[in-house]
């Protein structure tokens, strides 16, 4: 096993072998240059399928067909004779009746070079071929393969960005780096630009705060509050203080002037008097009815107990409902789930171009059933048969699409709990293959 490989790209391991042993006998692993294809395919071929013969080819834009076909013949058999007028298919066909090269893995690194019907004949013999034969290839190219399952290598994320550099880096920035912060986001998790680091060319020198300075500024805000608190208390004395300091003594007032207060009670009772007078007129003309409205509409007690009083009626009014499911055990009130039946047929009579998404795969019809009634899956999940091993499986399938891209445009949409279980995407024509193993 290799020595260092990330959580996410160990776990695309596990998915490619699960996907061979559920009978995917071609995979294309699919993602633009520098996401690591060529160390994860190393990774794959050195630790999984230990007692296949396992052939590993690197295909670059001078190679042959031919020379493609004698890599991958010689490291599956034993000093083969190949006819080069002949193709892959049709000299393995004849080299696997002469000698048992038993279970082969094929791993080909950098697809996008081979030809048209150099990939045609690899997607025929991974369907025909006699023996187990697993055909892991990484490409850049969609649908460059007939009938192979197509897995896309997603970037990595920031914390695994920052594990695979602490790898190979020993004295990387402190996270408050705003240079590698930056180099961070703008590499958008693509290992080649990660490893492309220069220490030199992108350090900053960030200063760490202290760590104590917090000290000194929670002392010098409480003393600013003290202060301020003791201004507050001794406000009143010092006002007294500066007024009795600095007020002027008040001048004696005129023995023969007449007083102010005197002129002002004289001239209030002359115009005062009048307007008293009117008040009372005003008030013994005023009906006794509209006093007694204004003394009711001011009575909030009599309000409150009016609501209570309607709301009391009310409530008696109110038709009483009784709860069926009262009195009833747990069994009578639980739904039975629906059964769901195997739509094999109708799988059989859709359009082999196709595509669906592939939720779940099981050897238990109850459990693939419960499945698609706990995530309320609806009318759109499907569940057909197929044998595999001598085992009968059973698979959930959900939706029916013209193409690829309209299947990815509904995977977000599903219950979170499904997109879990990483579900991917598969021809009608694929599933029509499936469901005729039943009758071998």
């Amino acid at each position: 096993m290799q020595s260092q490989i990330l959580p996410s790209r160990a776990a695309l391991v596990d998915r490619i072998a699960l996907q061979f042993e559920y009978g995917q006998n071609l995979i294309a692993l699919l993602g633009p240059s520098g996401l690591g294809k060529s160390y994860l395919l190393e990774t794959f071929i050195t630790d999984k399928y230990s007692d296949f013969n396992k052939a590993f080819v690197q295909v670059s834009a001078r190679m042959t067909d031919s020379q493609l076909m004698s890599e991958l013949l010689e490291q599956s058999f034993s000093t083969p004779l190949i006819d080069q007028n002949l193709s892959l298919s049709e000299n393995f066909f004849q080299l696997v009746k002469k000698q048992n090269c038993g279970p082969c893995l094929w791993v080909l690194d950098g697809a996008r070079h081979l030809s048209d019907e150099m990939a045609a004949d690899l997607a025929v013999l991974a369907k025909n071929s006699p023996v187990t034969l697993y055909i892991l290839v990484a490409s850049h190219s969609v649908g460059q393969f007939n009938n192979a399952v197509e897995i896309h290598l997603e970037a990595l994320s920031l914390a695994e960005s920052k594990q695979l550099m602490r790898w190979y880096f020993n004295n990387l920035p402190v996270d408050e780096d705003p240079v590698f912060q930056t180099f961070l986001k703008e590499s958008h998790g693509n290992p080649s630009l990660l490893l492309a680091w220069q220490p030199i060319e992108h350090s900053a020198e960030v200063k760490v705060a202290d760590k104590v300075s917090w000290r000194l500024h929670l002392i010098t805000l409480m003393m600013i509050i003290m202060l301020l608190i003791i201004g507050f208390l001794y406000k009143s004395d010092m006002t007294q203080w500066w007024q009795d300091f600095y007020q002027q003594q008040p001048e004696e007032p005129v023995a023969t002037a007449i007083a102010v207060e005197q002129l002002t009670q004289d001239t209030n009772k002359q115009i005062v008097q009048p307007e008293d007078d009117a008040i009372a007129t005003e008030a013994e003309s005023t009906p006794q009815h509209l006093s007694d409205d204004n003394a009711a509409s001011n009575n909030v007690a009599a309000i409150l107990d009016s609501l209570v009083e309607k709301q009391q009626i009310s409530d008696a009014n109110s038709p009483v409902i009784e709860d069926s499911s009262v009195g009833k055990t747990q069994e009578q009130v639980e739904v039975e789930p629906t059964k769901l039946p195997v739509d094999n047929a109708w799988f059989n009579e859709q359009t082999d171009e196709h595509v669906v998404i592939q939720l779940l795969a099981v050897t238990k019809q109850a459990i693939a059933e419960q499945f698609v009634v706990e995530q309320q899956l609806g009318e759109a999940a499907k569940v057909y048969q197929t044998q595999r091993n001598n085992t009968l499986w059973w698979i959930v399938t959900y939706g029916n699409y013209k193409n690829l891209n309209a299947a990815r445009k509904v995977t977000p949409t599903l219950p979170k709990a499904v997109r879990n279980n990483q579900p991917f995407y598969k021809k009608i024509s694929k599933i029509k293959q499936e469901i005729a193993l039943l009758d071998q």
